[in-house]
């Protein structure tokens, strides 16, 4: 089944703006001019900036008979008030627009001073700092003319002016206030959903990391019994007539180790499947196991020496026990494979705090052996599995010309 795509937005969206909504889910519904539609709080906040701008045209159509002008130029006063009320309406859409068009407007009509305020706010609230600082700046130089020509009769020149620079500042300051709060909502909305990626980026590079330690582990594993399947094949096939018990020795060997193979395929796809190496059905070889991989590659015909010091192996720690096997097991592979015939030595010391040693080492072979592909895969990650156990691996000739591994593992 497909799985369920994660909601951008979940939450009470009639509480915000939809402005906000529109940032904080881009697949918002949107109206027919492809704007976000109204919440149930921008109705509010409009309609309530609505009666705003209306009252305080009516306190203003109060005073024009005080102020003795024409009866013509009330009537224009109060008209341009009326249409500039009903702009308010139009200020989420064109809010440059409508806060540029009342600058003249409220200079040249006292009712529409409050739709003037309202969208000047609205400028500081949706626009950046810029827009609300010249279109504020440009009321506040006009406020001076405005009220010689047209004085208060109740309020001193001075204080008038003053009160109204005061006004605009501090509808600009709420406006910025706002936005700024707004900003910080989505910048933060922003950083969760960063977060959130890069977590998943995260999580798919340790898909990839425990992937490409599957493949080493699937080339750890496989490489042992195949090459039993491969020398045991090999001998039958060279020696058809051999004894009746060596055929059925190396058939028993070759069934064993082809059952090995199935056993480890089946734990590497659980691994795959289960996402956890820890829900394998089989449990991991340990350094306890080593004795039974040296009875498996004496079995194949191979001569092998332990010589294993350390007293208790179970007290090994189960990380460093298995790559301690691990090691082993890619050492009589490759001794297997590079020198058929040597005696191969395994020798193993250690205690907890001085770290585990081993060795694999083994002479050189008698006559020329045919070079195998691949090789050298094999200890390159038995090299990066050392060093993620916090040891260190070597590999190289010996002085006699044959081969050895040494490795250290760290034993807390």
């Amino acid at each position: 089944m497909p799985e369920p795509v994660p909601q951008a937005f979940v939450g009470r969206r009639w509480l915000l703006p939809s402005a906000l909504v529109k940032e904080l889910d881009p697949d918002a519904a949107a109206g027919r001019s492809g704007r976000p539609r109204r919440t149930a709080r921008d109705w509010v906040v409009d309609f309530s900036c609505f009666l705003l701008a209306v009252f305080v045209g009516l306190l203003a159509a109060d005073t024009l008979d005080a102020e003795n002008l024409p009866r013509g130029y009330g009537i224009a006063d109060q008209l341009l008030g009326v249409l500039a009320c009903a702009a308010v309406w139009l200020r989420r859409r064109w809010p440059l627009g409508l806060a540029v068009a009342m600058v003249p407007v409220c200079f040249v009509s006292n009712t529409a001073g409050g739709a003037g305020l309202v969208a000047l706010f609205t400028l500081a609230v949706h626009r950046p700092y810029r827009y609300a600082a010249w279109v504020g700046g440009a009321s506040v130089a006009l406020t001076p003319l405005f009220f010689w020509f047209r004085p208060d009769p109740e309020v001193p020149y001075g204080w008038a002016v003053f009160a109204a620079a005061l006004l605009t500042a501090a509808l600009v300051g709420w406006g910025m206030f706002v936005r700024s709060k707004r900003q910080l909502m989505l910048s933060l909305r922003d950083r969760a959903r960063r977060a959130e990626t890069e977590a998943g980026l995260r999580a798919e590079q340790a898909q990839r990391l425990a992937r490409e330690a599957i493949a080493r582990e699937m080339h750890d594993v496989l490489a042992h019994r195949l090459t039993l399947l491969s020398v045991h094949a090999g001998a039958l096939e060279f020696r058809p007539d051999a004894p009746r018990e060596e055929v059925a020795r190396a058939a028993g060997v070759i069934r064993e180790s082809a059952h090995e193979a199935l056993q480890d395929l089946r734990e590497i796809i659980g691994v795959l499947r289960a996402g956890d190496p820890d829900d394998a059905g089989r449990p991991q070889p340990t350094l306890g196991a080593l004795d039974t991989l040296v009875a498996e590659s004496r079995e194949a015909g191979m001569k092998v020496t332990l010589d294993n010091r350390v007293t208790d192996p179970a007290a090994v720690p189960a990380s460093v026990g298995r790559t301690a096997y691990r090691i082993a097991q890619e050492g009589l592979t490759n001794a297997r494979k590079h020198a058929p015939g040597t005696e191969v030595t395994v020798t193993v010391t250690g205690a907890p705090g001085e770290g585990l040693a081993m060795s694999v080492r083994n002479p050189a072979p008698d006559g020329e052996v045919p070079h195998v592909p691949g090789s050298g895969q094999g200890l390159i990650g038995l090299a990066e599995r050392a060093t993620l156990a916090g040891g260190r691996l070597t590999h190289g000739s010996a002085a006699d010309g044959g081969f050895e591994v040494r490795a250290w593992l760290r034993w807390a």
